[in-house]
């Protein structure tokens, strides 16, 4: 595991008025990962507030007033820290700091990777502002250094629960675990090594953890454009050479680029879920991290049978 370098002993200038002691303490987190994680942290002992509403564009999103009060008056915000929440650094950075609060920033609690894009051409441009891909959580490895991090962090903002916090991470933690074992059984047992995303590319971490092979229709998440017509044919051909069965698409894609492909092609196409956010349904019926990781393993025999 990373050394901690999460803001348990971080303080991010946060203006705070102090509640009355019988008061659960407020956690706000920015996405659906860190909100999942902190609730299951929390359980009966802490509040908490996800920011970005499921079915949200995460890279589109713009914090509202009540947003941002809501980050003011937390008694910790907890954030992923990569591209996506710039907005978040600069709101943090110009909050009051004559009271300080506790904030998480979990890309500081496990190794970093450069988006593939940008590692491309790093030697070419030396002026080029370097970017990380901030899916860090997409590594179920990943995920476990994550909940270790946020569990130090509730344990400071409450010492008073620290044993109950404590045991519910190291609950969440077993059954990341588990998971991890079900993916390293899967890809131990697939035919195919390498995985076809007809759509925005959010796993590098993923395939990173599991020595997997990918080819994608963008090279990271956030892109507006359509893919070029090479991509498109490398797509295919490499479908059609390798045999391969079932093409990937992620979660609230239009999937207009993998039915191209399935047309062309025969395959089927599965969802793997990033987990960065979910849909309002998704949200009302109970689905957590673990919940759509276990699918995911499922969409990975798929997708290496």
């Amino acid at each position: 595991m990373m050394p901690l370098l999460v803001a348990v002993a971080l303080l991010c200038g946060c203006g705070h008025v102090a509640g009355v002691a019988e008061e659960k303490p407020q956690i706000v987190a920015t996405n659906f990962v860190c909100y999942d994680f902190a609730r299951e942290i929390a359980g009966e002992f802490a509040d908490v507030t996800l920011l970005i509403d499921p079915g949200t564009e995460v890279h589109a999103y713009e914090p509202s007033p009540a947003d941002i009060l809501k980050m003011e008056t937390a008694d910790l915000f907890v954030y992923i820290g990569g591209e996506s929440d710039v907005w978040a650094e600069k709101l943090l950075s110009s909050f009051d700091d004559r009271e300080a609060r506790l904030c998480v920033r979990m890309m500081e609690s496990v190794e970093v990777v450069l988006e593939e894009e940008h590692e491309a051409h790093e030697e070419h441009d030396h002026g080029e502002h370097l970017e990380y891909d901030d899916h860090i959580w997409t590594s179920p490895k990943n995920a476990v250094d994550m909940l270790d991090s946020l569990c130090e962090a509730m344990c400071v903002m409450d010492e008073a629960h620290r044993a109950q916090y404590t045991a519910n991470a190291q609950a969440y933690i077993r059954q990341i675990v588990e998971i991890d074992a079900a993916f390293e059984k899967v890809i131990q047992e697939g035919r195919l090594h390498t995985l076809i995303f007809a759509d925005r590319f959010p796993f590098l971490y993923f395939v990173n953890a599991y020595h997997l092979d990918y080819l994608a229709a963008y090279p990271n998440c956030a892109r507006d454009m359509e893919p070029s017509a090479q991509t498109m044919a490398e797509l295919i051909r490499a479908v059609e050479m390798d045999g391969v069965k079932t093409i990937f698409t992620i979660e609230m894609s239009s999937g207009s680029i993998a039915r191209t492909i399935a047309e062309e092609t025969g395959a089927e196409i599965a969802t793997m879920h990033s987990c960065q956010n979910v849909t309002l349904e998704e949200f009302n019926r109970g689905e957590t991290y673990v919940s759509l990781m276990r699918a995911n393993v499922d969409a990975l025999r798929k997708g290496l049978a």
